[in-house]
């Protein structure tokens, strides 16, 4: 059988670095050629970065896309890879599109294409547009119709992009019907817990579907409030691993495959009985390979256990945040809390606690061990830290206002906000709000409070993970014999805004692994009220809940952006009108 050494390169691209991009993409080209591979790929629209929004409906962006690509393959070539072929995933549009409505302006397309001898040999665009979750490529994007097939040394190889994979039908039954010697998916699929069991079951179903060997090639990093955790997948046509890649790990698996050859009377014209898909074959080598002893077998990179991968990714989608925005430093407030203790440790491990900067901003309802676990989680990090007390502050509003009651208590949260921002200005730093899911999900938080910032490191994590994920980052400490970042007393003790005397969460909130799994129900599941009393959980507090975050959207829109590691997370997932007087349950 012919043989051919496959390099699959999960990177980290930036939104609209065309530039920045190319380079990546050139680097890691070098990398594989030195490796002796002889087919090279890159994820969905790398060249681009990914997702581009409505960048895509801007004929500057477009062209300047289809400018970077040409550019990029001349480039190959001058450099030395011109008979290497390279798979990029980039923006286009379509040629032949009329215009017609409904169609996203001037037709562009979820692309990739095949570089060879400097030149664009092959194109295509993605056929399966997803339109759910975060994903609205249907209001971006054209289908693309074709079912690519560039022959490479003797090896037909079916080429699909990301959503091609999660659907049924199209590109991946008519590899079988071309039959294609290898299907090479190119994906930036986003991060959420427990997708990577899911992706793997998708790849082992969609190579026996194919009939070969298939290939899953990820992106890596971190966009806006997006993760992608890499998790490269290498199957054969039964559905066995050949090879996997690292979590949250930019690099490269190059890998030794020995494939069938392509058949001299391989169909032509139109394959799929649904889809219709004609095929769009380049032949680059006919000729396959001199025989040679496989040495590269790719490996099976360790998985993350469940909190270890969602920690990671949090790490992830912060540092990406901070650095692709040209930030160097972040601010927490730090009150002794656990979510502050969370936010500043995961921040700690993205940029480095030199670059953290955390403040306490005591009243006088502030408890003595909640100012000495603030201080001790500083002196545990290493990370910046002083103290700012907002007692004058307070007292000169009070001796203006004479608030009363929750009006007394909000304030203190803004002359923290306040701040903090006045601290940003001065100083350069951006503000991370320390929300959780379970307080946006239930309003449990001050607008212009503790939710101002530029990000919410947490804000797609529930209460519960929340004790969770601090916990493992203690044990993962301990176990390599360095100090845990988080003090045990910010974890045992009952939470608390300490905004008035003998205040605890849970004068206002059920239980937090209660209000979680009410909440795991109604906002990640869209499940209604009676379906939540019937999964065990009392009527009465259900209601209760539920009248909270309804009454709640308009203080989540106000909250900045966050990395997202569920299936739902407050924002592009969840989409709610604000007025809005459809309720579960009636108001008491």
């Amino acid at each position: 059988m012919p043989q051919l050494r496959l390099a699959l390169n999960q990177i980290d691209s930036t939104v609209g670095d065309l530039a920045g991009n190319s380079e990546a993409i050139v680097h890691w080209t070098r990398h594989a050629a030195g490796q002796g591979a002889h087919l090279v790929a890159f994820p969905e629209m790398a060249l681009t970065g990914y997702p581009v929004e409505d960048l895509a409906l801007r004929p500057s962006f477009v062209e300047a896309s289809r400018d970077a690509l040409r550019a990029l393959a001349r480039r190959l070539a001058d450099e030395g890879f011109g008979e290497l072929p390279v798979v990029v995933g980039y923006l286009d549009r379509s040629e032949q599109a009329e215009p017609r409505l409904g169609r996203p302006a001037g037709s562009p397309e979820n692309a990739a294409a095949v570089l060879y001898r400097g030149e664009v040999a092959l194109r295509f665009a993605k056929h399966h547009l997803p339109n759910y979750g975060v994903f609205d490529e249907y209001r971006y994007f054209v289908q693309g119709d074709t079912l690519p097939i560039v022959r490479v040394h003797g090896v037909d190889v079916a080429l699909a992009i990301c959503e091609d994979l999660w659907q049924e039908g199209g590109r991946v039954p008519a590899a079988r019907a071309a039959r294609a010697g290898l299907l090479l998916s190119v994906n930036a699929s986003p991060y959420e817990r427990d997708k990577d069991d899911t992706r793997l079951e998708l790849v082992r179903r969609r190579a026996r579907e194919a009939g070969c060997v298939t290939a899953y090639l990820a992106s890596t990093g971190g966009q806006d409030e997006l993760v992608f955790d890499g998790d490269s997948i290498v199957v054969d046509a039964e559905g066995e691993v050949v090879a996997r890649a690292p979590q949250f790990v930019e690099g490269s698996v190059i890998v030794d495959l020995e494939l069938p050859a392509a058949e001299a009377d391989a169909p032509d014209g139109v394959v799929g009985a649904v889809d219709g898909l004609r095929i769009d074959r380049v032949v680059l080598s006919e000729k396959p390979l001199p025989a040679y002893e496989a040495e590269l077998a790719g490996g099976y990179a360790h998985r993350l256990e469940d909190d270890e991968e969602i920690y990671s990714a949090l790490v992830v989608g912060l540092r990406a945040y901070v650095a692709k925005n040209g930030f160097r430093s972040v601010l927490i407030g730090l009150s002794g809390g656990i979510d502050s203790a969370l936010v500043a440790s995961i921040a700690c491990d993205a940029v480095g606690a030199g670059n953290v900067y955390g403040v306490s901003m005591p009243s006088k309802y502030s408890s003595d061990h909640s100012r000495g676990d603030a201080a001790e989680l500083a002196r545990r990090t290493g990370l910046n830290y002083r103290t700012v007390s907002i007692e004058p502050m307070f007292d000169a509003y009070m001796g203006s206002l004479g608030l009363t009651g929750l009006a007394e208590e909000n304030l203190q949260s803004r002359l923290r906000g306040t701040t903090l921002m006045a601290l940003s200005n001065q100083e350069g730093h951006i503000v991370l709000a320390p929300g959780n899911k379970s307080e946006l999900a239930v309003g449990y938080s001050t607008l212009y409070g503790d939710s101002v910032g530029a990000f919410g490191p947490i804000k797609d994590v529930y209460k519960s993970t929340v004790f969770r994920l601090a916990r493992w980052r203690n044990r993962a400490a301990e176990e390599r014999g360095m100090i845990p970042p988080i003090p045990e007393s910010s974890i045992t003790k009952p939470p608390s805004a300490e905004l008035r005397p003998g205040q605890v969460d849970t004068d206002s909130l059920p239980d937090y692994d209660v209000l979680d799994g009410i909440l795991a129900l109604y906002v990640d599941t869209d499940r209604g009220k009676d379906e939540i009393v019937a999964a065990g959980f009392d009527e009465e507090v259900v209601a209760r809940t539920l009248r909270m975050v309804d009454a709640a959207e308009y203080k989540r829109r106000q909250y900045p952006p966050g990395t997202k590691i569920s299936a739902k997370g407050f924002g592009k997932d969840r989409r709610l009108p604000i007025t809005n007087r459809w309720r579960e349950t009636p108001s008491p």
